[in-house]
């Protein structure tokens, strides 16, 4: 159990549990895109609709001409369908006109009505031989047969949901081969039922292909299959079979592979298909020119170029005739259009498709993206998330695009994207619960030693907080107060009022560091350990850090007056404390540190033990605050400074000048101050040029001067000092440094 906390630990810390979650997001994209339900179909369609409207199929050619029975023809001819002999009339003057093969959008599935034997039979007041003269009179359908016979006619047929007769298994059907690792039959479209013409005609006709169209979840037609499966038979699309018979193909070829019907070959020409044999159809807009009247044709009205090599499609646009379709481009077209749609992409080599490897690509996309996505995101600030972001969005669409407009591909750019966004969010999110946590955090971390201002640019900012330790440089403090062995045991009978004294004088000396921006490390008894310039940047640490110093006298000084004030009205004795302060500038390694269990925000190093031992010489100098040089250079315009000694730390190789705060600017800038300071400056030097006499002198000088109490403590260690020096003088090459030897 112990293993697997640690182990969960390390991945959370190296991977993040953001990350994994993300991961199986996006294997849970992958699997819903393999899934394909309808939303993600759908949006896909849509984008797909999208780039038709942007870019539509331009005509280079027009070589369909669809026979329109439109409401002008029904209000000139009667209503549909019409005789069979007058749709013979219009093959002949079609052929006549120069057509190259004639495509009926509609499907001769009962005998006509008007054939003369089922009129002799219907008509009441025939005399028995008008009667058998009409017997007598070929049908109209066999009129129609002649004239199918004579040109190049395909026949339309239609797929039907149920059976609704056998199959005549002696009229012709189109051949169909497969070519490839996969049979065909499986992949394609099926009816139940097969609606076929009347024999008379459907045995001399030069082709038959459904133009069945099956509509999409929305009701859009974008895709048209090419070859079906009609009552257990493989058969052509209306548009396709027109195809083969004018170029001759006896058989077609269809190519497959394992993941479908790529393509359907026929003499000269690859169309190619999705899985299922469906073309993607490459629409244009609507173009009326390509409409001419069926009853304009049977009149012999239409120019002849409207038909001479042309591929002439009869179908009808008539509202009542219910043909209309809604296409990406168009929200009502007629039915025979879109099969003119077809024929159009595929002659100008126009067409459109979806390759079967496409799925392929689109998943390889989102899962290298997802990955990219899932590595770098969490690193990037949020400017460059959003950039980011934006960037992979527009290499999505720009690529689909890039496809779609040079190489008519359709590769869709919505499943990486929504798999990407959806990992980007939950990253997004993930990252937007860890900083709430780590504010919180932060506020609970350095609330009780930190002022609140500070703690909530922190907690807004976490960034600027590097818990894992780092270098930075650092003003430190160490406060101790003097002589609280003896004041604590005056309290041994009384150990709350002990603990309510400690609070008493701690609470003034913590404000006030909080105050001036400093961070309180740790209370040791009666000892603070402060300093500044960490967790956030100060400019002016050591600055701050000194006038905290001096105003923690200044609370000494009221605790004590009061607690004075309290023993004489008690009739108590009364101890005063007396607080000694260490402050050092230099480069700490601050960070989290601590154990597993227990954890604090604090700092290490030379410059952190330099300042514990400055605390610890206060009492020695005779002053409360003791400052490092470099604490000292940055404060010397705005304190007093007096420069006390040359040092050697016990365990430090360099030795260290160190000052004393005497005050603030007001005092520093008093003459009392310059004469002790000139005193003091004579002395040192006298001192370490060896002329013990001299400073010596300089000692008396001080001690006949004003306030020369103040430097009482320091005369007489250096007097000390001096007399042994006279008695055992200090080695060649001594530089004035003295080592101290206590801590």
């Amino acid at each position: 159990m112990k293993r697997l906390n640690i182990l969960r630990r390390w991945f959370a810390q190296k991977f993040g549990f953001a990350r994994l979650m993300c991961l199986a997001l996006l294997v849970l994209f992958a699997g819903a895109r393999l899934w394909d339900p309808p939303p993600i179909q759908e949006l896909r369609l849509r984008v797909f609709d999208m780039f038709q409207l942007i870019d539509p199929r331009h005509k280079t050619a027009r070589p369909v001409t669809i026979v329109d029975i439109d409401d002008k023809s029904l209000a000139k001819l009667g209503q549909w369908p019409w005789p069979r002999t007058r749709i013979a009339d219009m093959i002949q003057n079609l052929t006549n006109n120069g057509a190259v093969a004639i495509g009926f959008d509609v499907v001769f599935s009962e005998a006509d009505r008007l054939n003369p034997d089922l009129v002799a039979g219907q008509m009441r007041y025939l005399d028995d031989a008008t009667r058998g003269k009409l017997r007598e009179l070929p049908s109209n359908d066999q009129i129609l047969s002649d004239a199918i016979k004579h040109s190049r006619v395909v026949l339309g047929e239609t797929g039907q949901q149920k059976v609704t007769s056998e199959i005549d298994k002696t009229l012709p059907f189109t051949g169909v081969a497969t070519v490839g690792e996969e049979n065909a039959e499986r992949f394609l479209f099926e009816f139940p039922g097969l609606l076929r013409n009347v024999p008379v005609i459907e045995k001399v006709a030069a082709g038959r292909g459904l133009f069945s169209i099956p509509i999409e979840r929305d009701g859009l037609i974008r895709r048209v299959p090419m070859i079906m499966r009609a009552q257990g038979n493989i058969m052509p699309s209306l548009s396709l079979e027109i195809l083969r018979v004018v170029t001759g193909t006896p058989t077609l070829l269809v190519r497959t592979d394992k993941t479908g019907i790529r393509a359907i070959r026929i003499k000269g020409v690859e169309i190619p298909t999705d899985e299922n044999g469906q073309l993607w159809v490459h629409y244009a807009r609507q173009d009326p020119s390509i409409y001419v009247s069926a009853a304009d044709v049977l009149d012999n009205m239409v120019p002849p170029s409207k038909l001479a090599g042309k591929l002439v499609l009869v179908g009808t646009s008539a509202v009542g005739l219910n043909d209309i379709k809604t296409t990406p481009v168009s929200r009502a077209m007629p039915g025979v259009e879109i099969h003119a749609q077809v024929l159009e992409s595929v002659l100008t080599g126009a067409a459109i498709s979806r390759p079967n490897y496409a799925l392929g690509v689109e998943l390889l996309t989102a899962m290298i993206i997802g990955i990219l996505v899932i590595i770098f995101t969490p690193n990037l600030g949020p400017v460059r998330l959003v950039l980011a972001g934006a960037m992979f969005a527009a290499i999505l669409i720009g690529v689909s695009w890039f496809f779609y407009a040079r190489y008519r591909y359709l590769i869709d750019f919505t499943y990486p994207l929504l798999s990407t966004t959806a990992i980007y969010l939950t990253l997004i999110f993930a990252s937007f619960v860890r900083e709430q946590r780590q504010r919180v955090q932060i506020r609970g971390m350095f609330a009780q030693y930190m002022s609140p201002v500070l703690v909530e640019q922190l907690a807004q900012s976490p960034d600027k907080l590097v818990l894992g330790g780092e270098e930075r440089e650092m003003t430190i403090m160490f406060s101790d107060v003097r002589g609280f062995t003896t004041i604590s045991e005056s309290y041994k009978h009384d150990p709350q009022g002990l603990i309510a004294l400690m609070n008493r004088f701690l609470t003034p000396l913590t404000d006030v560091i909080i105050e001036r921006k400093g961070y309180i490390d740790k209370y040791m008894g009666d000892a603070i350990m402060a300093f500044w310039n960490a967790p956030l940047d100060d400019a002016e640490h050591e600055v701050n850090a000194c006038e905290a110093a001096i105003q923690m006298l200044e609370k000494i000084d009221a605790v004590n007056r009061e607690r004075e004030q309290e023993a004489a009205d008690g009739g108590h004795v009364y101890i005063p404390l007396n607080v000694g302060i260490g402050l050092n500038t230099g480069i700490g390694v601050v960070g989290n540190m601590g154990s597993d269990l227990k954890k604090n925000y604090s700092v290490l190093g030379d410059s952190v033990n330099l300042a514990s031992r400055l605390e610890g010489q206060s009492k020695e100098y005779g002053f409360p605050i003791i400052v490092g040089s470099r604490t000292a250079l940055a404060a010397k315009e705005k304190f007093a400074i007096l420069e006390l000694d040359f040092i050697m730390v016990k365990g430090k190789t360099e030795p260290e000048v160190i000052y004393a705060i005497a005050g603030r600017e007001d005092v520093m800038h008093s003459g009392a101050f310059q004469r002790l300071r000139n005193i003091t400056i004579e002395m040192l030097g006298c001192y370490r040029s060896r002329d013990w006499q001299g400073a010596l002198d300089a000692i008396e000088r001080g001690r006949k001067s004003e306030d020369a109490d103040t430097l009482e403590k320091l005369f007489r260690l250096y007097e000390a000092r001096i007399r042994d020096f006279q008695v055992n003088p200090p080695a060649e090459g001594w530089t004035g440094a003295y080592a101290l030897l206590t801590k």
